[in-house]
């Protein structure tokens, strides 16, 4: 009987805390912002970009992995990685070029 009771509040704890969730539509319409300022800030053509990723509330960031070539001409580099940090409160972005270990 006790189970019961736990599985029941358990689940409805999930419910509430389901309800006050933002809705798909402000989540995609923040991806589609997050993803315009930092392909737009890049500087790269045509990058290829990660799913964003949203940290928690507390650093109200979300980070975007953007990989592509950047210049024109005989100075164009490719491979170009850059990671993306987007601030949510202030609409800015942060772009800095990283590397992976050994390469």
């Amino acid at each position: 009987m006790i189970r019961k009771i736990t599985i029941a509040a358990a689940a409805l704890l999930m419910t509430a805390s389901y309800a006050g969730a933002s809705s798909d539509a402000a989540w995609n319409a923040l991806f589609a912002k997050v993803n315009g300022t930092c392909i737009g800030q890049s500087g790269m053509d045509t990058p290829e970009a990660t799913a964003p990723i949203v940290f928690d509330d507390a650093s109200g960031k979300v980070a975007v992995l953007l990989r592509g070539s950047m210049g024109k001409g005989k100075s164009k580099v490719k491979n170009v990685n850059l990671i993306c940090l987007y601030d949510k409160k202030t609409g800015k972005a942060q772009i800095q070029e990283y590397r992976w270990l050994g390469r």
